[in-house]
């Protein structure tokens, strides 16, 4: 069992999840602009689609019944295209010339395929008998006009926004979006495109950070670099206060360093702290409180840790404000080690590991052999984190275990 000092993973996430709300303010965007933005509320949809019934090959319309043997012929009256539908019914031996996604006349009951068509002039058979109802999508096969197609929470990707514009929505209702401000803390950091001084580095973390709230589907909000100073710190806290944030986001200066202000800082603020300090690896000293309305989630200074914490903890916060129903909810997949692994601690794990496919189609996690949590580019190379319980057995290749994907924007 954990140090009690130390909170396990899920109690940190449970805890963060619980002490949020989903924001009720409600933006109303057009279709264009809603990639990535969680509905507010359930679309419905405002049309039957199909709403006819639409040949879903290129061939012939006609009764089967006209074609039951092989000698049958019907005889072309016209043609049927989208767009530009036949007019008028079609009688007992006759047909028409009929495309992908033109409405069926009235009189057709099947659409026979071009390949599978005997053409002789103005004259058509087939080559087998056709079966009634073939190739012909019904009007409705997708959804009727008042059916919930979208429910409230459901986060618009590709698949969604295309659902919603067939069912004629040119304006969505979303949550508006999280405003999540960033500040990244310690004088050791210069912005990218700076030279750093003698002891000093570039400040990586917030660009990470901030494509992971965007990816969420939240508002990132850049808040720059504070120095070890309480007077930096306020006047950014003071910032975030000002714009409203929903949630503070302070990357470094969490542990408990002679340097490491922050948490000093935020209590001095008002912060009421929820916890600090997480039975995982990489990531213990994470900060979770709250400042007024305003979330706080203190992420460690090293970068790996930073990421793999936004990832566990900060991109499920943003989901949960944005109104997303499955925010927190288990992204793990089973996969096969790769290479042999020791017994862990009392500590979670989060081993930066890269995937392959074995012989039989398993999905093959293998771990770095430098885990350390400064290594950027170690991360940047592998495809998933491969999860360790805390005091798991040393494991052998082949043994079962669990990864989590790592997908562009999170998970």
């Amino acid at each position: 069992m954990a140090p009690k000092s130390l909170l396990p993973v899920a109690d940190a996430l449970a805890r963060i999840l619980d002490a949020a709300k989903p924001i009720a303010e409600v933006d109303t965007v057009p279709l264009a602009e809603a990639f990535g933005r969680t509905l507010a509320r359930a679309l419905t949809a405002t049309r039957t689609q199909p709403p006819f019934d639409v040949s879903a090959m290129d061939g012939y319309g006609l009764r089967a019944a006209d074609l039951s043997s092989r000698d049958d012929r019907v005889k072309l009256v016209g043609e049927s295209a989208a767009g530009k539908g036949f007019a008028g019914a079609v009688k007992a031996g006759e047909c028409v010339r009929i495309f992908t996604g033109a409405p069926v006349p009235r009189g057709v009951d099947t659409i026979l395929i071009q390949e599978d068509a005997i053409v002789e002039g103005d004259l058509i058979g087939a080559t087998e008998k056709p079966t009634q109802g073939k190739n012909i999508r019904e009007a409705g096969l997708d959804f009727r006009a008042g059916e919930a197609g979208l429910m409230a929470g459901a986060r618009l990707g590709p698949a969604e926004l295309a659902l919603a514009a067939a069912m004629n929505h040119a304006l969505v209702p979303v949550t508006r979006r999280p405003r999540v401000a960033i500040l990244a803390t310690g004088d050791e950091l210069v912005p990218p495109g700076e030279t750093p001084g003698p002891d000093q580095i570039v400040c990586s973390n917030p660009f990470a950070v901030a494509a992971y709230v965007e990816g969420a589907g939240g508002e990132p909000v850049d808040l720059g670099i504070a120095g070890d100073t309480f007077a930096d710190l306020e006047r950014a806290i003071a910032r975030a206060k000002e714009m409203k944030a929903d949630v503070l986001v302070t990357l470094g200066g969490a542990s408990v360093g002679d340097h490491d202000l922050v948490q000093s800082a935020l209590a001095k603020e008002g912060m009421q702290l929820g916890f600090w300090r997480i039975a995982m690896r990489p990531g213990k000293p994470l900060i979770h409180g709250a400042l007024g309305p305003m979330h706080i989630i203190g992420l460690p200074g090293n970068p790996v840790s930073s990421i793999v914490c936004t990832l566990m903890f900060l991109i499920p916060l943003v989901r949960k404000l944005s109104g997303d129903p499955s925010a927190g909810g288990d992204h793990t997949q089973p996969a096969i080690l790769g290479a042999d692994i020791k017994a862990n601690d009392q500590r979670m794990d989060f081993l930066r590991a890269t995937l392959t496919t074995d012989a039989q189609g398993r999905v093959v996690a293998t771990p770095h052999a430098l885990q350390d949590s400064s290594l950027l580019s170690v991360f940047s190379k592998s495809q998933a984190l491969l999860l360790r319980a805390p005091h798991a057995p040393a494991a052998k290749a082949g043994d079962q275990c669990r990864i989590i994907r790592l997908e562009r924007g999170g998970f």
